[in-house]
């Protein structure tokens, strides 16, 4: 029975890539900087020394971070398995955003440039918002710029309750956030107000819309709460997905992935948060599986709680548990499954701001019939799809070249 288990590490980069200037990131490099940091001793809040991610390096991901950056992370033990293999890919999509990123991985990059909400101030066109005002019967809105999620519940969350007004704000991403005080506001009413919200955007190609509820009392505890939903724009043209699905075999959405594909080509959606809760809901559905299928989850805590909020210890310590659990997944493998962990774009969270940074990413690869070892420098994340479906028996995709097989 043909299986596939396709874990994304929501911005685990690995390095520049070589437009990355255009982008304003030249130089990042999510994994080397946080290696870094900690191997000097300034990433140990709640942790101690260098990176210990043993089982991640035993699939080769510090070889795929030397093939991107041309050195092993720092303070990193070099340590690949025979049966491993692993690469580094580059974006052919435009941006450095969530959806680009997984639609490419799946066979569809996205050659046309999202739209952006560019000013810092007065980012969203207020006739937009006056339609949505005008929709919901709001009172108005606040914010409307670009701005951390967590600073601007903190500036703005007790006149957003005093007044009823959301709070809209974007940032170099192709997204339009609305944040709302779940119990004041109401959650239903939010995502009523951001499914509006995506059909404005729609004729500006905005990516995505996010409803970012929250809770507390307070600007020292608002805290936003694990009820978000991305309403994004739905693929533009067939994926890897819609062909799983067209050929009878399961596709399992974990997380968030629903939202990133706007419910297209997913048999089955499993809704969990937190890095430990989507690894359970994951392994679950590997004991599930009766039939051939693929599992597909997006640990988004790498990036929400970690890269956009700039906590390199957070996200060295979460990288760190992540890795402890992975020897449970080694035993549900069976000898023919595929596995793969990859990631969608970085968020080095030693840069400046608290945006998405142009990396390339890891590709790791286990079983499957695949030739161990470095399968180098990949020109697109749509390999992945194309060794997917070259997995199952599929048609080859539009994009994208299979990694080598053994035979």
């Amino acid at each position: 029975m043909a299986r596939a288990i396709l874990w994304v590490l929501d911005s685990l980069g690995i390095g520049a890539l070589p437009d990355a200037a255009a982008y304003g990131d030249a130089g990042a490099d999510t994994l080397g900087h946080i290696a870094a940091h900690c191997a000097e001793g300034r990433a140990n809040q709640g942790r101690e020394g260098p990176l210990r991610i043993p089982n991640l390096l035993a699939l080769g991901l510090g070889e795929a971070a030397r093939l991107a950056t041309g050195h092993y992370p720092e303070g990193c033990v070099e340590t690949p398995e025979p049966h491993s293999a692993w690469a580094a890919a580059r974006e052919r999509s435009c941006g450095k955003d969530t959806t680009s990123g997984h639609w490419e991985m799946v066979g569809l990059p996205t050659t046309t440039p999202w739209g952006l909400f560019e000013a810092n101030t007065d980012s969203i066109p207020v006739d937009l918002l006056e339609a949505l005002r005008q929709a919901h019967d709001l009172p108005g809105w606040l914010g409307n710029r670009h701005a951390s999620g967590t600073d601007i519940l903190r500036e703005l969350g007790d006149e957003h309750r005093r007044s009823g007004k959301p709070i809209v704000y974007t940032s170099a991403d192709s997204v339009l956030q609305i944040a709302a005080h779940e119990t004041d506001f109401g959650l239903g009413r939010l995502y009523a107000l951001c499914a509006t919200a995506r059909s404005l955007v729609d004729a500006l190609r905005i990516g995505r819309v996010i409803a970012r509820p929250f809770a507390g009392s307070g600007p020292a505890d608002y805290r936003r709460t694990p009820n978000r939903r991305d309403y994004s724009m739905p693929p533009h043209g067939p994926t890897l997905l819609d062909a799983l699905v067209a050929a009878g075999i399961e596709v399992v959405g974990v997380g968030k992935m629903g939202d990133v594909f706007a419910h297209r080509g997913l048999s089955q959606e499993i809704h969990a948060h937190g890095i430990d809760g989507l690894f359970d809901a994951s392994l679950g559905a590997i004991d599930a599986a009766d039939r051939p299928r693929l599992i597909l989850t997006n640990f988004v805590d790498f990036d929400s709680e970690y890269g956009h909020r700039r906590d390199v210890a957070g996200y060295a310590a979460a990288l760190e548990r992540f890795d402890r659990r992975l020897p449970e997944l080694w035993g549900r493998l069976d000898a023919d499954d595929l596995l793969i962990l990859c990631a969608d774009h970085g968020n080095d969270p030693t840069w400046p701001g608290s945006d998405h940074t142009r990396e390339h990413i890891p590709v790791l690869l286990r079983g499957g019939g695949l030739r161990p070892g470095n399968h180098g420098l990949r020109e697109s994340f749509a390999d992945i799809g194309q060794t997917l479906a070259h997995h199952f028996g599929l048609a080859a995709l539009a994009s994208g070249r299979a990694f080598e097989h053994l035979s």
